[in-house]
């Protein structure tokens, strides 16, 4: 079974966080939800208080198949600003493991040089930050082993792409299906 490790933080865009992790679910990926603030509960850009499975600590990202970062501010803020969070990344990236990132969270991998010679996307206004890569408007784009998004009106879209590369792409459309995505 595949396995997602998802890094949530304070200021975190709880709608980015929980679609995404949503779709992993229903599509049988094992996805688990990391608070980085050292206490399980995390309170999201809206004031939303979500749950995380466990505290940074206590995962192991060594053995997950993906890492998934969500977007929102000041949440991306505070994932950059985790040692242990982008020493995650740059051991995934090495190892060939996909990344993934929404919104202003895409800045991460191109500040820590993780985008360079690829596509990519997120939020407008931090494109400047995708250090290396070939900026595109898409809403979800797909380079090699790194997945990147716009925004909240794409995470969705994003859950789905990611088990389409996780657990293929008839899983995908079955769920897509289901919850009526056009």
């Amino acid at each position: 079974m595949s396995k997602v490790l998802v890094y949530i933080a304070d200021g975190m865009e709880e709608v980015e966080c929980l679609s995404v992790v949503d779709m992993l679910r229903r599509g049988g990926v094992e996805t688990q939800m990391v608070s980085i603030n050292g206490k399980t509960e995390v309170i999201g850009a809206h004031s939303i208080r979500v749950g995380a499975d466990c505290l940074l600590a206590d995962s192991d990202p060594d053995g997950a198949d993906m890492l998934f970062l969500p977007g929102g501010m000041p949440g991306t803020k505070y994932l950059r600003e985790s040692p242990e969070v982008c020493d995650a990344l740059k051991a995934a990236a090495a190892a060939g493991k996909h990344l993934a990132a929404i919104c202003a969270a895409p800045s991460v991998l191109g500040e820590l040089h993780l985008l360079e010679g690829k596509k990519a996307t997120c939020y407008p206004g931090f494109e400047e930050r995708l250090l290396g890569a070939e900026y595109c408007h898409d809403g979800v784009v797909t380079d090699g082993a790194v997945t990147t998004s716009r925004g909240v009106g794409f995470a969705v879209d994003l859950g789905l792409e990611l088990v389409r590369i996780l657990q293929g792409e008839e899983k995908s459309a079955e769920i897509r299906e289901s919850i009526q995505h056009p």
